[in-house]
């Protein structure tokens, strides 16, 4: 089950969280899979804190790619710069900067990579509400 949305100068962050939140409760009610408060709580961040990069540094739409198999989603997004993001480690005394720091702590895994004439980064999140499963996974350039 999958669903692509191209978004467009101009289009609102929060439509994206509402499509991801939309298309975890299609995924419960067709395949039957709960998917809890805190599951979609957790999707829909990493879908701002991607899209929100994608519009804040690259000129043009941007893509967003939902996923769901195996008990997970993965959350893609394409955009049209090369230039990969910076993931910094942790600083408790930084102001701001910390979205893709949070994203890699809630998924399983976080790769990024160039991609035509832009880049995609992917997320995997696990819809299971078992905190003890979230571990940072380093990013992993592309050629």
């Amino acid at each position: 089950m999958a669903v692509s949305v191209l978004f467009e100068a101009g289009a609102e962050i929060g439509e994206a969280r509402d499509i991801a939140r939309d298309f975890l409760r299609s995924v419960q009610a067709t395949r039957g899979v709960p998917v809890s408060a805190q599951a979609i709580g957790l999707v829909q961040l990493v879908v701002s804190e991607l899209v929100t990069n994608a519009r804040k540094y690259a000129p043009g739409a941007c893509l967003l790619d939902l996923v769901f198999r195996d008990g997970a989603v993965q959350v893609g997004v394409w955009d049209s710069s090369t230039t990969l993001p910076s993931v910094r480690g942790r600083d408790p005394h930084r102001v701001g900067r910390h979205g893709l720091e949070l994203v890699r702590a809630v998924c399983r895994t976080f790769h990024v990579h160039r991609e035509g004439t832009g880049k995609r980064i992917t997320a995997l999140v696990r819809l299971a509400d078992d905190p003890g499963t979230a571990h940072p996974a380093p990013p992993r350039p592309g050629p």
